[in-house]
């Protein structure tokens, strides 16, 4: 019997042909998925590195958010070791304000924190101030930690700092000083009052205070009674009308001219009447030093509370020099 073979019906040539083709197919379509994503991170690269050497207008706001973050220290005293506390960051700052602001207050409320420590008006000694090198390395020790004084938390100090008053120096140098506090990281706290009519009354009283020595023979610039307080407060100083105007002006422009002066440091503003009418404004200040929130206290007393026609002898010329004028609000009560 013969076997009859049945020939393919396609040939295996063919079929070869078409499996070369589709693997050819595969293979470009693999590459091109390959190439496109090889591009896309490639823009993806290029446009990064085009955002860091050309910043947009919107790099601003990093430039502001680290406005706001105080600098970090790590001092070294010569006079002492801070022993375990080595590694703990310090920030300084500095308050910057005029006499009769407030400012006292205000340091014995940050000097009830337990991490900071406000050395008080170091610069109202002249021989701190007598030109610009005193005045820097005063500077330094205050910053080194191998300033003492009763404030003076040492080792374990997280803010370090001290008041300035604007006319101890502090204008007449303060190109030098701008950069100094620019370069070591100092943070600026301005202090200053809205209403300068009081602020001449307490000038005023605390000045006659000064000879007439109302507390059993003693001068006290602060207080912390209220018998003390009603003694300083009964005298009532006479305000030279003549000049009123002039001498707010003065007052006025001299805060002006530190904030335009003081403008490119790290800085706050903070106004008295803030301070004593909402509580809130002292969080702040924390917040700006870069502390941990407690709650601030202080001993002291305010002497000349209550409206201010109580305190002064010529009250009525002093409605009739302001009345009209941009500090006849000054007349009022502010708190």
């Amino acid at each position: 019997d013969s076997v009859i073979v049945k020939s393919p019906r396609k040939s295996p040539v063919f079929l070869r042909t078409i499996v070369l083709l589709f693997g050819i197919v595969c293979g470009i379509y693999i590459c091109t998925v390959c190439l496109r994503q090889i591009n896309t991170v490639s823009k993806i690269k290029t446009q990064n590195l085009q955002v860091i050497e050309s910043p947009s207008p919107d790099s601003n706001i990093l430039a502001q958010l680290e406005a706001r973050i105080p600098t970090l220290h790590y001092p070294k005293p010569q006079t002492f070791s801070r022993g375990e506390c080595i590694q703990n960051p310090v920030r300084f700052f500095a308050i910057l304000s005029m006499q009769r602001s407030g400012s006292g207050w205000f340091e014995t409320l940050l000097n009830s924190h337990i991490n900071i420590s406000s050395n008080g008006e170091i610069f109202c000694a002249m021989d701190r101030r007598k030109n610009i090198s005193t005045i820097m390395q005063t500077l330094d020790r205050v910053y080194k930690l191998d300033w003492f004084n009763s404030a003076s938390k040492n080792e374990c100090s997280a803010a370090v700092g001290f008041k300035w008053m604007l006319n101890q120096g502090l204008i007449e140098y303060h190109k030098e000083i701008v950069e100094y506090f620019n370069y070591r990281g100092v943070s600026v706290v301005f202090l200053f009052r809205r209403n300068l009519l009081r602020r001449m009354v307490s000038l005023l009283a605390n000045s006659h205070d000064r000879y007439a020595k109302l507390l059993n023979g003693t001068h006290k610039s602060h207080v912390h009674s209220q018998e003390e307080a009603a003694a300083l407060s009964s005298y009532k100083p006479i305000i030279n009308s003549t000049s009123l105007i002039s001498d707010l002006r003065e007052v006025e422009m001299d805060a002006v001219k530190a904030l335009e002066y003081f403008n490119s440091t790290r800085h706050m503003v903070v106004h008295y009447e803030d301070l004593i009418t909402n509580n809130t404004k002292l969080n702040d200040v924390q917040e700006f030093l870069g502390l941990p929130r407690k709650e601030l206290t202080s001993r002291q007393v305010k002497i000349h509370k209550g409206p201010l026609s109580d305190f002064v002898k010529n009250w009525d010329d002093v409605i009739k020099t302001l009345n009209g004028t941009q500090y006849e609000r000054f007349l009022q009560a502010d708190y």
